[in-house]
């Protein structure tokens, strides 16, 4: 390797949902300048299509200026029980990794110039400091969530009790308020583990040179001021002025590849009549939700394509470290009775997986019915598509708000569809009112500006042009 060029490690931890931001700031960062990447991929056993993308990834990369070490599966079996949520099995997995991380930086020809770690690798700071390399942190999702996770252990100290029964917003300065029932999942109950992860991550990313977030300031702007110049979040970081690097919206590309059955179906409908349905690579649905959901598209009459996947009646993101990408149940088996038969001629039943930049990136695509996962929503934004947005886990609900409140792109149920089941009726209004309507037009309008602004920010002179101008020239200067 040439050392005069810079090279950047950044540590990706499991799920796809994880390792797909991380690799497309990779490729941005090696292609648009010049820098050796070593993306380390901290694996699950469970997951066949986290496995298969990492292959596919590996072999596309011909340029070989990004290297991708997989860092093997660590068995967490004894640390963890039947009620462990998936957060805290992450930041475990993470930790139990560390050793392994550790010997493969020590192994390295030429040491990191600088280490990037997403959400869930925030503990490696000691490795960091041992090497001396400059650690900056990948929020690959939104400043609001980003705002939420600093300023918690605030919250901690001053609020008594959970914060789901507060009859008043969250007050997070300098940014919108969050209403209780949109909170992030791990703040849904005090006393389980993953709220004690989730302090220690707010925690540790004050320690860090820098944070990168996946979103630009256009779609952020008091809230990206509010993380750099807000005394209150300030305090918290213990340094005048934070740096804060929104480097997005950051997306995979479309694949060259054959057109599949998918592409060959939206190709003959007409522009902007499809619905495309997809809860992303994590997100399951109940046995009566996916009833509701199938008899809702069936009686709006409208044009779609649905990624189904077996129901759960666990909890939602119960498939996001276990993605088989695998049909391990007949359709028939959960879709109600000839529901495929009489849809033949309206849908496109689609087992398990599709190729969502492709779909979403299609002419006939006209609205994304979608868990709101921050991946989607921004394949969604960049396309112009406008949403029904019907969040499952993590961060989703406060991403739902975002869409729905503050940036109009999207409608969503009346109650969460993690209190209370959505019905046929409700489903086949909100298919109708963003298909089919005057409202429906208006938020396709306003999709379409957040796509012009997408594309702005990351054009030369642009907002997140300069920030990652800005982040490189700090790595160097360092």
């Amino acid at each position: 390797m040439d050392r005069s060029q810079l090279h950047i490690a950044i540590l990706s931890s499991p799920g796809m949902g994880h390792l797909i931001p991380v690799l497309v700031l990779g490729n941005r960062l090696a292609a648009h300048y010049n820098i050796k990447i070593t993306i380390l991929a901290i694996t699950t056993s469970s997951s066949s299509a986290e496995t298969e993308f990492l292959k596919k990834s590996t072999l596309t990369n011909e340029k070989k200026t990004i290297e991708i070490i997989p860092i093997p599966s660590v068995d967490i079996s004894h640390l963890i029980n039947s009620s462990t949520k998936v957060f805290t099995q992450l930041r475990l997995m993470v930790r139990e990794a560390l050793p392994k991380i550790h010997s493969t930086i020590a192994s390295m020809t030429h040491c990191p110039d600088a280490l990037i770690v997403d959400i869930f690798c925030t503990q490696i700071l000691p490795i960091a400091e041992e090497f001396k390399i400059s650690k900056y942190a990948y929020h690959p999702t939104t400043a609001w969530t980003l705002a939420l996770a600093i300023y918690c252990q605030v919250f901690d100290k001053e609020i008594e009790g959970e914060y789901v029964d507060l009859k008043d917003p969250l007050k997070i300065p300098g940014c919108k308020a969050l209403r209780p029932d949109d909170v992030v999942d791990p703040l849904l109950d005090r006393s389980d583990q993953q709220y004690e992860e989730y302090l220690k991550l707010g925690m540790e990313y004050a320690a860090f040179d820098g944070i990168l977030i996946n979103t630009w300031e256009d779609l952020e702007p008091e809230t990206i001021k509010a993380l750099r110049i807000n005394e209150k979040l300030r305090s918290i970081l213990k340094v005048p002025v934070f740096p804060i690097y929104p480097v997005g919206p950051l997306r995979r590309t479309v694949e060259t590849n054959e057109p599949d059955e998918v592409i060959q179906w939206l190709d003959k409908q007409n522009n902007e009549s499809v619905l495309f349905v997809s809860f992303g690579s994590g997100g399951t649905l109940s046995t009566k939700q996916i009833t509701e959901l199938a008899w809702g598209l069936e009686l709006s009459q409208q044009k779609f394509v649905w990624v189904v996947r077996p129901p759960s009646d666990g909890d939602a993101d119960s498939a996001y470290l276990n993605s088989t990408g695998k049909e391990t149940r007949g359709m028939s088996g959960y879709l109600p009775e000839g529901f495929l038969t009489r849809t033949k001629d309206m849908g496109l039943v689609v087992p398990m997986w599709a190729n969502q930049v492709e779909i979403l990136g299609h002419s006939s695509v006209g609205g994304f019915l979608t868990h709101c996962g921050w991946n989607s929503t921004v394949e969604s934004l960049t396309n112009g598509v406008p949403m029904i947005a019907w969040p499952l886990y993590a961060e989703q609900k406060m991403n739902a708000a975002m869409l729905t409140e503050e940036l109009g792109v999207a409608i969503r149920p009346a109650i969460l569809p993690t209190k209370k089941l959505v019905k046929r009726e409700e489903i086949q209004g909100m298919v109708r009112i963003l298909m089919q309507t005057k409202e429906g037009k208006r938020i396709k309008e306003m999709a379409k500006k957040l796509k012009k602004s997408a594309e702005n920010a990351l054009s030369e002179g642009g907002s997140s042009y300069n920030s990652i101008c800005e982040l490189v020239k700090d790595i160097r200067s360092r």
